[in-house]
């Protein structure tokens, strides 16, 4: 129903960003809210998904993300917060390469993947990914002077938000905390890889 929203965010929480419009507050489920800047103007591509007693609208800097995730979802077995989880990290060229390559050790890194879903992924969508033309969008992405400890403190909330298991990020955070004057977004990131 709808193809993008242009706005301004107003709210930027672990797992979804709030868009307004026209003085109406659009609650969009993504990735990485952290890679979106608050109180800018920006275009979010959105996908609305209605099921029984739940309506939501999942949100992405690029068409090209939004199509990645289309494509995910009509894997047997991902449903739309799996493919968030998938396409949490912003460069898609590793996730690609593992679906032609069929690296089902790879995939089975992302949360709620197991083997047989990993399998199905390769399946489904090997032959299917040669018309994306996936790139690193940074023309969106916030950048902020300093960092503090409650950019580290949101970035383990999204990492939570989007499946992984305490234990994981845990073990993640420690090495994090190494890292120093990194945005909430950069924090995201490397964390990301860290779980791969």
């Amino acid at each position: 129903m709808y193809e993008y929203l242009k706005g301004t965010i107003t709210a930027i929480l672990p797992s979804y960003i709030v868009i307004d419009i026209q003085g109406v507050g659009y609650r969009v489920l993504v990735a990485n809210p952290y890679t979106f800047s608050l109180n800018s103007t920006m275009t979010v591509y959105v996908e609305q998904i209605i099921r029984d007693n739940d309506q939501n609208l999942y949100g992405f800097l690029t068409k090209e993300d939004k199509d990645l995730f289309q494509k995910l979802l009509n894997v047997s077995g991902i449903g739309p917060k799996s493919a968030l989880a998938i396409l949490a990290n912003s460069d898609h060229t590793g996730l690609i390469n593992a679906i032609t390559q069929n690296d089902i050790g790879f995939l089975t890194k992302f949360p709620g993947i197991g083997k047989k879903t990993a399998q199905q992924i390769v399946l489904d969508l090997q032959n299917k990914l040669s018309d994306l033309t996936l790139s690193i969008d940074d023309s969106n992405v916030s950048v902020q002077e300093e960092a503090t400890d409650s950019e580290l403190a949101d970035a383990l909330l999204a990492l939570e938000a989007l499946g992984y298991a305490k234990k994981d990020i845990k073990r993640v955070e420690k090495e994090l905390t190494k890292q120093t004057n990194l945005t909430t977004a950069a924090y995201v990131s490397s964390g990301l890889r860290l779980l791969q």
